[in-house]
């Protein structure tokens, strides 16, 4: 295989802002739309797609094969440790993708999902700690003495001290939220920044936290023989099927 170009690595970079980040950028302000009209069955599939491409795109700005991730977010954490870096992730967003992962890849309401506390808090949270590292970090610059020095420390170093201030000090240029927030005629900065801590380009301190208390049971929780009677029309998760025939079996014995 021939070596990368200094051309190659544009387009693949490209690539990566384009199809994942922009993408899940676009995710999130759908998200953030669907809770505050509450949508949250589609808030949490749109959260769990905006966070999905966040991940894949850092795969693939860091080089790292990861095809094989699908919807799981739970792959994406596990395949994060591959990366050369630690993403330093609060407990609370460990908390949330878990959450999103169980609840948000289900659109057909083949499982029961609830909801409860401050999620679109919780998403803002997550989708900054985990976009902080969704650029390209692992470059080299030449120096003036002609020799070339790599700046991955130093971006890793620049994110971490994120931390320290006020979030919407953190910025990556050129990011699709960017040019939103700084467009004032833009129609979806204010869905965007909307009682927003993360990214409202004032630095709020403090917002008003919106919750919904929400859930609802799966037709198979509530009939699991209707899994006969659908599954030759329509498609059913097998690791879904699996668990919802094993626990009507174990009913039965009961």
């Amino acid at each position: 295989m021939a070596k990368k170009t200094h051309t190659d690595t544009a387009l693949i970079n490209n690539f990566a802002t384009r199809c994942f980040r922009d993408r899940a950028d676009a995710d999130y302000i759908a998200a953030r739309l669907c809770y505050r009209n509450g949508l949250v069955e589609h808030f949490q599939w749109s959260a769990l797609q905006a966070l999905e491409k966040y991940f894949k795109a850092i795969f693939l700005y860091n080089r790292l094969k990861a095809k094989k991730i699908g919807h799981r977010l739970d792959k994406a954490l596990n395949k994060s440790k591959d990366l050369k870096f630690h993403l330093k992730l609060s407990d609370e967003t460990i908390g949330f993708i878990e959450h999103i992962n169980g609840m948000g890849r289900f659109r057909y309401l083949e499982v029961s999902y609830f909801t409860h506390g401050p999620k679109l808090y919780e998403l803002d949270t997550a989708v900054w700690e985990v976009r902080r590292y969704c650029h390209y970090l692992d470059y080299d610059i030449e120096l003036p003495d002609g020799t070339k020095k790599n700046m991955l420390d130093v971006e890793i170093k620049r994110i971490e001290a994120s931390l320290d201030t006020l979030p919407s000090k953190f910025s990556i240029i050129g990011g699709k939220l960017e040019r939103i927030i700084e467009d004032k005629g833009n129609s979806l900065r204010p869905a965007l920044i909307w009682q927003n801590r993360h990214f409202a380009p004032f630095g709020r301190r403090s917002i008003r936290a919106l919750e919904y208390s929400m859930s609802e049971n799966a037709p198979f929780y509530l009939h699991p023989e209707v899994m006969d009677l659908v599954i030759d029309y329509v498609v059913v998760p097998d690791d879904v099927e699996k668990a919802f025939r094993k626990s009507y079996e174990d009913n039965k014995t009961l």
